[in-house]
C-alpha cells in the first residue's frame, strides 16, 4: 500500500460538505478543502517559477499538514525536537506573509523524530470561532484567530494511543459544533471519536473493531441533505450519525482503502481509492475498489452500493477528485487517468511531468493542478481529453531542506532509503481567497495570479 516510507497530509477542493462549517468570508476550512469556497481560477496562475511567490514564510521545524485558510488568515502547524516534543501552531497574514502570532506547547506524549514517521501529518480545523490543531501525539487544541488557548485535551489518555507503523495521518473533519477524529490502530481497538468545538468535551465515541490499518481521514457526506461522517479505511467503507455515533450503513468487498480519503462530489456520492500495498498484498483488493459509492435512504435505513469501479486505477497518497463531472486519479508513476464520473467510462490516461503526487490534486475553473512530491507541478487541462498547460516549480531544483531534529536511522537498510527523500515534499496546498498556497516541510510559498 504505501508508496514512501513517510506520512503526508494532502489537500484539494472538494464540494461544500453539508454542516462542514458556519457561512461566513472566503475560507479553505479543513483537510481536501471540506466546506471551501470554490477557488477563484483568475486568482491563480497557470504556471510559475521560483521568482513568481508574492511571499515565503519560514516555518519551525517541520510539518507534513495543508494550510487551512479563513477571511484573511492562513493557519499553519509544525512540529520541532529529536521527541517531537515542540508542538508549534501559526497564524499567518495572507496579504503579506508576515507570521502574526506563534504559539508552542509541549506534547503530552513525546515520541522519536524519524523521517519514517508522520511529523504533524494532520491538517487542522478552522471555523468562524477558532482553529483546532491536531497533533500525532493524540494533542488536541482550540486557540481563537488571534492564537489564545481556549482549550486542550490529549485524546490519547482518553482512548489510547494513536499507534500506526508509519504514524498517524488522519486529520480531523468537521460540522458546525463537532469535530470527528479517527483513530485505526492495527494492534489494538480503533474509534471515531467526536469532540465538542465548544469546549473539547467527548461527545460519543463508535467503536470500529479490532487491528484497523489506516492512514486515512473521515469524511463529511451529504446523504439526502443530511450530514453523515464517512470512514473509507482498510477493508471497509462506514457511515456514521455524527449526532450519535451510530454506524447508518457499512460498504464491504473493498481493500487497499488505507491512504486516500472519500470525497463527495453530489448527494450521497462520493470517490473511494486504493492500493495494492508496497508487495502488492492488496492487489487483487485493489482492483475492485477504485471509483464510486452511493448512498441512499431506504425504508430500513440506508444503503451503499459501489456505482463503478475501473481496475486500472490506484492511488498512493493523494485522493482522487471530481470536478466538472469527471473524475481523476493519479497514481505512483504520475499517469493521470480521466474518467467519466456518472458512468466510470475511462476519457484518457496518461503519464504527467508531475510524476508521483503526494498533495491531492486542485480543481481550479477549466484547469487542474498535479503537486508533484518531488516539486514538479503539471498544469493540465479539464476536460475529455489530455492536454498539458503548463509545467511549473516553485523552488530552484535541487534546493534541500535542513531536517536537524531527525534521529539517525541505525537500520542500514533505511539509511539508504533515506537519500531518496533528502529532497524538499509538496505536501498540501489550499486555494485562498486570491491564490494558492504551497506547503512543504519548512515554508509556505503564496502565489496569485493578481
Amino acid at each position: 500500500m504505501l508508496a514512501a516510507p513517510l506520512l503526508i497530509a494532502a489537500l484539494s477542493f472538494a464540494p461544500a460538505a453539508a454542516d462542514a462549517a458556519e457561512a461566513g468570508p472566503p475560507a479553505w476550512p479543513a483537510f481536501l478543502g471540506q466546506g471551501a469556497t470554490a477557488p477563484d481560477p483568475a486568482a491563480i496562475p497557470v504556471e510559475w517559477t521560483p521568482e513568481s511567490p508574492k511571499w515565503t514564510a519560514d516555518l519551525p521545524g517541520h510539518g507534513q499538514s495543508s494550510p487551512v485558510v479563513w477571511d484573511d488568515r492562513a493557519f499553519v502547524t509544525a512540529v520541532s525536537g529529536r521527541e517531537k516534543e515542540a508542538l508549534h501552531v501559526l497564524g499567518i497574514d495572507l496579504k503579506t506573509g508576515n507570521t502574526l502570532w506563534h504559539r508552542t506547547t509541549n506534547s503530552s506524549d513525546p515520541v522519536e523524530n524519524t523521517l519514517y514517521v508522520s511529523r504533524a501529518a494532520p491538517t487542522p480545523c478552522v471555523d468562524r470561532n477558532a482553529v483546532y490543531p491536531f497533533f500525532e501525539s493524540g494533542d488536541l487544541y482550540a486557540l481563537d484567530h488571534d492564537g489564545e488557548y481556549l482549550w486542550h485535551v490529549p485524546l490519547w489518555k482518553k482512548v489510547g494511543r494513536f499507534q500506526n507503523e508509519f504514524g498517524l495521518g488522519s486529520s480531523p473533519c468537521q460540522t458546525a459544533d463537532t469535530l470527528f477524529v479517527l483513530k485505526d490502530d492495527p494492534s489494538g481497538p480503533s474509534v471515531l471519536i467526536a469532540i465538542r468545538k465548544a469546549d473539547g468535551g467527548i461527545l460519543w465515541t463508535a467503536d470500529r473493531g479490532e487491528n484497523r490499518k489506516s492512514w486515512a481521514s473521515p469524511a463529511i457526506v451529504p446523504v439526502n441533505g443530511e450530514p453523515h461522517v464517512v470512514v473509507s479505511s482498510g477493508g471497509g467503507v462506514q457511515g456514521y450519525d455524527p449526532a450519535t455515533g451510530e454506524e447508518l450503513w457499512s460498504l464491504g468487498e473493498v481493500g487497499g482503502n488505507t491512504a486516500a480519503t472519500p470525497l463527495p462530489y453530489a448527494d450521497g456520492s462520493f470517490l473511494i481509492a486504493a492500493s495494492p500495498g508496497r508487495g502488492g498484498e492488496d492487489a487483487d483488493a485493489a482492483r475492485i475498489s477504485n471509483g464510486a459509492v452511493k448512498v441512499t435512504k431506504t425504508d430500513d435505513g440506508y444503503s451503499a452500493e459501489k456505482l463503478w469501479t475501473d481496475e486500472d486505477l490506484t492511488v498512493s497518497w493523494a485522493s482522487p477528485i471530481v470536478h466538472d463531472g469527471r473524475a481523476y486519479w493519479v497514481n505512483r508513476q504520475g499517469v493521470l487517468f480521466c474518467l467519466n464520473a456518472e458512468t466510470g467510462e475511462q476519457l484518457y490516461a496518461s503519464r504527467t511531468p508531475a510524476g508521483g503526487c503526494w498533495a491531492t490534486p486542485l480543481a481550479a475553473g477549466d484547469r487542474i493542478y498535479l503537486f508533484g512530491k518531488d516539486g514538479i507541478t503539471a498544469t493540465v487541462a479539464a476536460g475529455d481529453e489530455y492536454e498539458l498547460l503548463a509545467t511549473s516549480r516553485v523552488w530552484e531544483e535541487g534546493a534541500t531542506e535542513a531536517n536537524p531534529d531527525l534521529a539517525p536511522e541505525d537500520d542500514p537498510q533505511r539509511a539508504g532509503a533515506a537519500a531518496m527523500f533528502s529532497g524538499i515534499t509538496q505536501y498540501g496546498v489550499a486555494a485562498d481567497p486570491a491564490g494558492l498556497l504551497i506547503r512543504t516541510g519548512s515554508k509556505l510559498y503564496r502565489l496569485s495570479a493578481e
